[in-house]
Formats: structure tokens, sequence, C-alpha cells
């Protein structure tokens, strides 16, 4: 093996640990949460880690989520089988979901309508099907819950996935091209504190207050979307989504009074709706904000190529005059 294939290879190998090792300190995070069997959370991290992973380096990096997955279920049971399945449905998962992505040819800076859509439809709605049933048949087969309680479970894991996709993916998108902004007015610093600061303070009030204030949180989205784009929406997404999954796991608030498969509803739908709320808007003005620039550089290119053809001549004009004889030549 050649020099240069022996770093390749390295390199690769060296990813692979990297993405075991963050997807295990991941899934700890989220477990904080968890609500079944102390394995099945309303938020998973991990997902969005593995599908964002697959998306920067391809399939060949499948190996440390597998690997990842396999040591955070083995910590949890019920036995090495159940375990071993439950870790390659949580690695067939991202999978479908890189592979559902690519065939829509999504791209990574989600700076079109189309990639928003396929993220959220794609990417974590449908791509997650896969971990959620995979998992949560294991467990019922297994006897570590009741065949009762399949769908409720069912509910939960899903959409913790299915979180994590929405949550996570477009916040790791955007760290990855994020650099320091040099010459920002401070108000535009201190409006982006402000941003996140009310996002936080509404998003608590809304989700511990017994009245229906959750759309409260949505001109804070707008507001993220239309001044900051992506790098806005992504983090209030995220802050709004933890806060709402805390509140749904006390059962304070809107999430007091109901049973699991309840929370897991509302919960699903007010984080659903923030994210498809948030990264279709952020996409979309992204997306017209570049088509105005590639329209204002053609208006540029025309300009300068009809300044060439004019004549650069003292005293001539343009367009030229033609002489009455000539006009009447031409009749």
């Amino acid at each position: 093996m050649s020099g240069q294939g022996f770093r390749h290879h390295a390199a690769v190998g060296l990813r692979i640990v990297a993405i075991a090792a963050v997807y295990y300190a991941a899934a700890r995070i989220g477990l904080m949460q968890q609500l079944v069997r102390g394995q099945i959370t309303p938020l998973w991290p991990p997902t969005g880690i593995a599908l964002v992973s697959l998306l920067l380096w391809g399939m060949r990096i499948w190996p440390g989520i597998a690997i990842g997955a396999f040591l955070v279920n083995v910590t949890l049971g019920p036995s090495i089988l159940p375990v071993a399945a439950i870790a390659a449905g949580n690695t067939l998962a991202p999978v479908c979901a890189y592979l559902l992505l690519r065939r829509a040819g999504f791209r990574i800076e989600i700076d079109r309508l189309r990639d928003a859509l396929a993220l959220v439809f794609l990417g974590a709605l449908g791509g997650m099907l896969v971990s959620a049933t995979v998992g949560t048949g294991v467990l019922v087969l297994s006897g570590a819950v009741p065949a009762d309680d399949f769908w409720p479970d069912w509910s939960v894991w899903w959409t913790g996935d299915a979180m994590g996709v929405l949550v996570i993916a477009p916040l790791l998108l955007v760290i990855r091209t994020w650099r320091w902004p040099r010459g920002v007015p401070v108000h535009r610093w201190a409006e982006a504190v402000a941003l996140l600061a009310g996002t936080a303070a509404v998003a608590t009030v809304a989700t511990r207050s017994t009245l229906a204030l959750l759309f409260l949180v949505f001109p804070f989205l707008i507001w993220a979307a239309f001044r900051f784009q992506l790098a806005g929406a992504a983090p209030c997404v995220l802050i709004v989504s933890v806060i709402a999954i805390d509140a749904a796991a006390n059962g304070s608030g809107p999430f007091s009074g109901h049973d699991l498969l309840a929370k897991m509803v509302i919960v699903q739908a007010l984080n659903g709706t923030v994210a498809l709320t948030a990264l279709l808007l952020a996409a979309t003005i992204t997306e017209r904000d570049h088509t105005r620039r590639e329209i204002e550089q053609v208006c540029r290119g025309l300009r300068e190529a009809l300044t060439r053809l004019t004549p650069v001549e003292k005293g001539e004009e343009w367009p030229p005059t033609r002489s009455p004889k000539e006009r009447d030549r031409d009749v």
C-alpha cells in the first residue's frame, strides 16, 4: 500500500472512531430526557450527527454510527441480540435518510426551498421510521415493554429520532461553514443576543403556562429567518425544541394531564411545525437573496457589455443619428 493510500485509510479510520465517540456522547446527553424504559427519549441528537456525517463524508463512515449505536445500547440492554438489532436499526435509519436525500438532490447549504422540504420529509419524518419500527419492535418481542405499549413507545422513538434530524442536523451544517464575522456593527450583535434571549424566554413561558400560548414562539422564528436566515433559525429551533421537550417530560403547561401518546403528539406537532416554519422560511429567503444577486450580476454584465459597445470618441452619439437622405433611402 502506498503512503498516500495508507494516510487515506488512516484518516477514514480516525474519522470513524471520532464519529462513534461523538455519537456515544450525544446519546448520553439525549438519555437525560428519557421517557420510556430508560432508553427512549423525545430528542435523540445522534440521528442528526449520523446524518450530517454521512452527508459530509459518505457511506464509508457508517461503521462509526454502528459502533456508537451498539456501545450506547449495550449499556441499556435488554440482551446482546436485541441490542445488536436495535443498533442495526439506529444505523439503517440515517443511512436510508442519506440515500433518500441524495436521490432528491439535497444540498447541505440548505439554500433552496426543496432542500428544506427534503430534510424535513425525507431525512427526518421518513427516514426515521426505520429506527422507530425496528427498535420498538425489538423491545416488544424481547419482552422489555408490553405489546399494548407498542404505539405510544413507537411515537416517542420516532419523535426523538425525527427531532434529532430536524433540530441537530441544520445546526451542525451551519456550524460547519460558520466563520467569526468581522466588521459587524454592534447593533447587529445586540439584535442576535436579543433574538436568542427572547426566544428562550417566550418558549419557557409558553410551555409552562396552562394557557394556550405556544403560538408566541413563531414571531421569533420569523424574525430569526428573515434577519439571519439559517444561521439564526437553527439555534432558535434548538432552543424551542429543548424547552418544549423538557416541559413534556415534566408534564407541565399544555402537557399536563395527558398520557404519554398525547404528550408526544403535542410536542411532535409543536417541534415539527417550529422546524418546518423556520427552515422553510430561512431557505426561501436565502434562495430569494441568491436569485437577486444573480440578477444584479447579470445586469452588471449587460451594462459592461453595452459600455464596451458604446463609441468612446468625443462628440459621437449612441445610437448614431442618420441623415434625412439615409432615412429616405431605407424607406
